[in-house]
């Protein structure tokens, strides 16, 4: 690996981890299209390449999420009822959902990954408003909803933030608080997922040097080592800027990506 592939991911990793702690998404959404461009420029083939960048992207955010969390925990944010009875729905969906994955093809799950992309974006930019009954729904809701948002999040390598931040403020909790809990469901959504890929890449493609799976090995110590520490303060700004723009830079990075993943694999 390259002088230049390592400055690459150290970049990603910083960008990652600040983009998590302030949209609580774990990073994941930016990572698996700019994995696929620099794993492509590397010359991973086109059939396996996307599922390179999904499990590279996955084992990265274990130690994003967790630094996501820590921090909103700091602040107190984060409704840890509500993980607990999510975090055993995401972890069933996702480590299920990796089985799944390997078994599609890369176009297949680039353009999985660019219409939920767009999907979300055009619905946090239409910013529609909960209504005002709508409480937290009971433990079955919570189960089902972690299970849905597990299995989404393996097949476009999230950290579910994307679905769970809106399920979260449908119910009427506050954004803030929402994307506190949504980092923090994270953290095993990441686990689940990346014992998913590593156990699947072992089962179809091997392992060999620096590669477990479908995990980078490089790649993931360089994210994260950035990531870690940046993430605190990407916490910090989500607490300082208004609900509004949190929302519009949401929007905004998800359709951003769901173009730049289409243009490198398709």
């Amino acid at each position: 690996m390259g002088f230049e592939w390592i400055i690459a991911f150290l970049i990603l990793g910083a960008v990652v981890g600040f983009m998590a702690g302030l949209l609580g998404i774990g990073g994941g959404g930016i990572m698996v299209p700019a994995l696929t461009t620099i794993f492509l420029a590397q010359g991973v083939a086109v059939e396996q390449v996307v599922h390179m960048a999904l499990g590279t992207s996955m084992a990265s955010i274990v130690m994003t999420s967790f630094a996501s969390m820590r921090a909103h925990h700091k602040r107190g944010a984060v409704q840890w009822s509500i993980v607990k009875v999510m975090a055993s729905g995401v972890v069933i969906g996702t480590f299920g959902a990796t089985f799944l994955a390997a078994s599609m093809k890369s176009a297949q799950l680039a353009i999985f990954f660019a219409v939920f992309m767009a999907y979300v974006s055009i619905q946090m930019a239409v910013d529609k408003k909960p209504k005002p009954s709508q409480q937290i729904v009971g433990t079955k809701g919570l189960f089902g909803g972690g299970l849905f948002i597990g299995i989404v999040s393996a097949l476009v390598s999230i950290g579910g933030g994307s679905l769970t931040v809106p399920f979260l403020v449908w119910q009427n909790v506050d954004l803030k608080k929402a994307i506190a809990t949504s980092a923090a469901i994270g953290f095993p959504l990441s686990i689940a997922g990346t014992i998913g890929y590593m156990f699947n890449g072992m089962l179809h493609e091997g392992s060999a040097g620096l590669q477990l799976g479908y995990v980078y090995l490089p790649a993931v110590i360089l994210i994260s080592l950035v990531s870690f520490f940046t993430a605190p303060w990407g916490a910090k700004m989500a607490h300082n800027l208004p609900v509004s723009k949190l929302k519009k830079i949401f929007a905004l990075l998800l359709m951003a990506l769901s173009i730049k993943m289409l243009s490198s694999v398709l």
